[in-house]
């Protein structure tokens, strides 16, 4: 809480959520449209912001639209489509990458992946994600 109070009085940026990654960065979902805000000019805020918390940060823009919340959790990576279906009563995003992205996409040891299905999990109720 201390952290997400902190990063939106220097961003000016709205937290939707925030979590702590396995390797100590500290990635805030800010409400859609915050994106630019929370980054400043040239990178200026979200480089104050690290100083003071003493962690590298990460920040994504959340989206009403599971697909496209998918997409912005998984960029640089480039996404060619998002299907979500139903399996034994969960729901799935099925994600289309570019072969060339997938190990961008998946993240060193997976933690790409991990982060957007905890984050799916917590705003969409998506339980697994998988790449195609």
């Amino acid at each position: 809480m201390r952290c997400i109070a902190l990063f939106e009085s220097l961003t000016g940026a709205t937290v939707k959520d925030c979590i702590l990654g396995d390797d100590g960065r500290v990635i805030f979902v800010v409400r859609q449209g915050d994106l630019g805000l929370a980054i400043g000019k040239g990178g200026s805020r979200i480089r104050h912001a690290k100083k003071a918390i003493g962690r590298s940060i990460e920040v994504v823009e959340y989206s009403d639209d599971p697909a496209t919340f998918l997409k912005n959790l998984l960029a640089p990576a480039k996404v060619r489509g998002v299907n979500i279906v139903t399996q034994g009563g969960k729901k799935i995003a099925v994600v289309d990458v570019e072969e060339q992205d997938r190990g961008l996409a998946v993240g060193r040891k997976g933690k790409n992946i991990h982060r957007a299905k905890i984050l799916m999990l917590r705003h969409h109720g998506i339980h697994d994600v998988t790449l195609m």
